[in-house]
């Protein structure tokens, strides 16, 4: 874009003309111009010249890009509200993962869109047999943002449940569990033991979404292909008053006492905007859409 900005201003012997050029456009007539378009652009425009650097700091721009409850936001995840910080500082700070509640949540901000994420990891969960290391094990990985996953050797009772109250901004959020059949080892990614794997095409797992409003939804999935992340959606909710907090309940559970289940990595739950199911479709990382995945009921 910046080329082609520049081009209007240049004849066709590649020799600039005496004619304005982008230097000499003023500061707030540029800022006008780029609050339209998205942070990273604005941010690669910046490295143009002297004016497009200065207009990419402007206040406004940044703020039509923040969450329209982003001082809540600030408060929630950083415990104080910042003075001295300009509001593009504000949004770098918040496209970083913060996190809070001793280590076990972060949420940021996605850099092109805005739109809230957040991920809760393991140790943030209510893992039934999580103390008796002949059922769970906790293992370091740098395949998860918190360097650490619960990995599942064997058990009868398969249950694992989740809450968080959080003031999201207006939207569609969908609620995920990413999970792996089969062991990861350490820290070399893409390892992956399957030796353990069982139980798990016996009988469904079952996913259900409690959110404010006593709405409710069950979807039961068959967990498959060993050896890959997938992100399982639990489902979906909508937040419409951004100035109080969202509070959710989430499970995850197998609890035929038939047979035991078993080689089973868990890494966190993920929450994000509704639009980016289709990324992760796209990118073949997503699950329960398929024929084997169907709801129960949704109230």
């Amino acid at each position: 874009m910046g080329a082609s900005f520049s081009a209007l201003f240049i004849d066709q012997d590649g020799v600039s003309s005496s004619s304005p050029y982008l230097g000499d456009l003023p500061e707030s007539c540029v800022a006008s111009i780029i609050q339209h378009l998205d942070p990273p652009e604005i941010c690669k425009l910046a490295k143009l010249n002297r004016a497009f650097s200065a207009a990419s700091w402007a206040d406004f721009v940044w703020e039509s890009k923040l969450p329209p409850n982003y001082h809540i936001l600030v408060h929630k995840i950083l415990g104080f509200m910042p003075q001295n910080l300009g509001k593009r500082d504000i949004y770098t700070r918040l496209c970083r993962p913060n996190t809070f509640d001793g280590g076990t949540k972060k949420v940021w901000l996605h850099k092109s869109t805005g739109g809230v994420c957040m991920s809760i990891s393991s140790k943030g969960l209510q893992i039934t047999g999580i103390d008796d290391r002949r059922y769970w094990n906790h293992i370091p990985t740098n395949e998860s943002r918190f360097h650490s996953i619960a990995y599942l050797r064997q058990i009868w009772w398969f249950e694992v449940n989740g809450e968080v109250e959080f003031p999201f901004p207006v939207g569609t959020y969908s609620v995920f569990f990413r999970l792996q059949l089969g062991r990861a080892w350490g820290f070399g990614r893409g390892i992956c033991d399957p030796e353990q794997v069982h139980g798990w095409d016996i009988k469904p797992v079952r996913f259900q979404l409690w959110t404010s409003g006593d709405k409710h939804s069950t979807w039961e999935c068959s967990l498959s292909e060993a050896g890959k992340w997938f992100h399982y959606h639990v489902g979906d909710f909508n937040v419409e008053n951004p100035s109080s907090s969202t509070k959710i309940k989430l499970s995850m559970s197998q609890i035929d006492c038939t047979h035991t289940k078993g080689g089973l990595c868990l890494d966190s739950v993920v929450i994000c905007p509704s639009a980016f199911r289709e990324r992760l479709e796209h990118k073949g990382f997503l699950k329960c859409t398929q024929p084997c995945c169907h709801m129960l009921h949704s109230i």
